[in-house]
């Protein structure tokens, strides 16, 4: 599964979108003039005027009014999503489930997408829960990888096993990493817009049948109370004709990406009866519900698009629908019929303390090309062993305040340099300076693997932080990093992750500048030079390496000659190439990745600081990390310290 050809699709479709838009838009306008047209003949008894009998400007009102109502709805809409992912949760009656939570269900649910966060290198996002909601679905949201949630309802959590739930998160993240999210919040506020014409002709009915015992009864008034009337009702029906035209554009929109999550979830996983037993379940729920995986909730139909089943039933169904058939979908999934399973609520099942090291059974990237297909079968039943993370740690991670601590422990260095950070932090946040040095030495006895995953393990909490208290953070962690007067590769690495998970244009969509690689000549020659620094042996190892990562990327014309010299490299001009990388297109970005990983050695695993450098330029990137990289924190026993 490449998902950066996935991510050029979903862009791809947000153009199909805008036509579909458009159409629909067209259309509402040409049935709202010949309304008003056939409401003005009503209103003079039928007499069929010629177009120069209209009132002046008549076509062109209706126009800028029914336009002006869509343009509103949609801005009103998209305003009210700003927060992406947390305002669509909340929409659809969501709670957030705290970090910190020890109720075992929900234990269960938040270690199933941590494992899933840290195995793909991407930010771990929050959870909700739709509690109200009996039936089984989940839905994932937000505008990018950094700000995205992930809600399931009451009835996934109590009626699916752990591998069922794995699998309903593996489909999830399959939106997340495919670029999904952000077409569908996007969709949301454009079809609100259309079917904002409803709600003003039901304001126009209203007003017209109120003034009834407010006028004169006399010929006029009643005329004049019928054509309000009667354009009320003009425009509530054509509204509804903007819930058909949503129809099909969920339809066309989503109904594929859902075959390819399924597909998806089946790969993270490597285990169909992951999601295939939660659609069997759904299905299975149907016959005792009206619909196994509905949403009663008021928002349902204007959200339908982005769950995991439909959440109502469809009248039209076929062409129509928002979601493939149940049956279809576990026809492809197992190649063959199968029968629907009972959904009975099951017992809580007890979570294991230190279940949250990523040491699992699958990997979610682009990359499959980069490594054999032996690899992603390597693990078998042979899972290496898990090390526990401690209590205390494990905690910290979860609640806000202690993971700004975990955080500054991170950062800390020794001798002098630790004197200093240690009276800084004193100084700025003294109620956490008082246990940072514990989280420290805690953190010491961990293997060095889990150092960059621990920071992942945080994220859900840190972005409860208020904006202020997040630069903040940053602010202190720069800071910290200063304290000596140089950078060193491991806090470069955790600056670089910080800033692009927590600063304030992390949840902001990252606008394409670059469509090919070689707009950005300079910028790979920086990111290449580095990397093969960091993985070489010597200045002739580097050249080596360096030539090797030029060789994958052709149409730049590099070669070893191009190496930048040790010293030319600084801070200032890695971040500017990143942030230059960050604006490739989604196809254009797998070409850079596998150059970084030629000039790493294409050794798997990858080795632990040259691993910790390409996470971090993954997450500079918003991309999933590697397999080759993967391996260094999952399938290999972990580095000793």
């Amino acid at each position: 599964m490449n998902f950066f050809e996935q991510q050029d699709h979903a862009r791809r479709q947000t153009r199909t979108l805008i036509v579909l838009f458009t159409l629909a838009v067209i259309a509402i306008v040409a049935a709202v003039n010949v309304a008003m047209a056939l409401i003005w003949i009503w209103a003079r008894n039928g007499y069929v005027p010629g177009m120069h009998t209209y009132p002046r400007g008549f076509f062109f009102t209706n126009t800028t009014i029914t336009l002006a109502l869509i343009a509103a709805g949609t801005l009103i809409e998209t305003f009210n999503l700003r927060d992406g992912g947390d305002a669509v949760a909340k929409m659809a009656g969501g709670r957030l489930i705290p970090p910190s939570s020890t109720d075992l269900r929900e234990r269960r649910l938040l270690n199933v997408v941590e494992e899933m966060a840290l195995a793909s290198g991407i930010a771990c996002p929050k959870v909700y829960l739709l509690d109200r909601e009996d039936s089984i679905n989940a839905f994932a949201a937000g505008y990018n990888q950094n700000e995205a949630v992930v809600a399931v309802t009451q009835g996934a959590l109590v009626r699916l096993t752990r591998d069922e739930l794995q699998g309903v998160i593996g489909h999830e993240f399959s939106h997340v990493l495919n670029g999904d999210m952000r077409l569908n919040v996007r969709l949301i506020g454009l079809l609100f817009g259309i079917q904002m014409i409803a709600g003003f002709g039901q304001h126009l009915m209203n007003f017209g049948s109120s003034t009834w015992s407010f006028r004169d009864r006399d010929e006029k008034g009643s005329s004049a109370r019928g054509a309000l009337f009667a354009s009320g009702l003009a425009l509530f029906v054509i509204g509804y004709i903007g819930i058909f035209f949503g129809r099909l554009i969920k339809a066309a929109v989503s109904r594929q990406r859902e075959f390819l999550a399924d597909a998806s979830a089946v790969q993270f996983t490597r285990n169909p009866d992951g999601i295939g037993g939660a659609l069997r379940k759904i299905g299975g729920l149907s016959r005792t519900m009206e619909l196994g995986s509905r949403i009663r909730h008021p928002n349902a139909e204007q959200l339908s698009h982005l769950f995991l089943g439909a959440p109502r039933a469809n009248l039209i169904g076929g062409f129509f629908a928002t979601h493939p058939p149940i049956e279809e979908r576990l026809h492809r999934i197992y190649g063959r019929s199968v029968d629907l399973l009972d959904a009975p609520e099951l017992p809580p099942e007890p979570v294991p303390q230190g279940e949250t090291l990523p040491d699992i059974p699958y990997v979610a990237s682009g990359f499959a090309a980069a490594a054999p297909a032996s690899h992603w079968l390597a693990f078998g039943n042979d899972e290496p062993d898990r090390i526990p993370l401690p209590q205390e740690i494990d905690s910290a991670v979860r609640d806000p305040q202690s993971a700004c601590a975990v955080v500054h422990a991170l950062l800390l260095g020794s001798g002098a340099e630790r004197d200093t950070q240690i009276a800084l932090l004193e100084n700025e946040v003294p109620r956490q300076a008082a246990f940072v040095p514990s989280l420290a030495r805690a953190i010491s006895r961990l293997p060095k693997s889990a150092r960059l995953p621990l920071l992942d393990l945080a994220m859900p909490a840190l972005r409860q932080l208020p904006d202020a208290e997040r630069a903040g953070l940053l602010a202190i962690a720069d800071k910290l990093i200063a304290a000596d007067n140089k950078l060193t590769l491991p806090e470069f690495v955790l600056q670089t992750v910080l800033a692009r998970r927590l600063d304030s244009r992390a949840g902001r969509a990252t606008p394409i500048r670059y469509d090919r690689l070689d707009a950005l000549r300079e910028d790979c020659i920086s990111l290449l030079s580095l990397v093969a620094y960091v993985a070489a042996k010597d200045g002739a190892d580097a050249r080596q390496l360096f030539a090797s990562g030029a060789a994958r990327c052709k149409d730049l014309g590099l070669s070893a000659a191009d190496l930048q010299p040790v010293e030319a490299l600084d801070y200032a001009q890695v971040k500017t190439a990143l942030d230059h990388a960050q604006q490739l297109a989604p196809l254009a970005k797998p070409a850079l990745v596998k150059a970084l990983l030629a000039a790493a050695g294409d050794r798997d695993p990858v080795p632990l600081a040259v691993a910790d450098l390409l996470r971090a330029i993954c997450a500079a990137l918003d991309a999933p990390i590697p397999p080759s990289v993967a391996a260094t924190y999952t399938s290999f026993h972990w580095e000793q310290t």
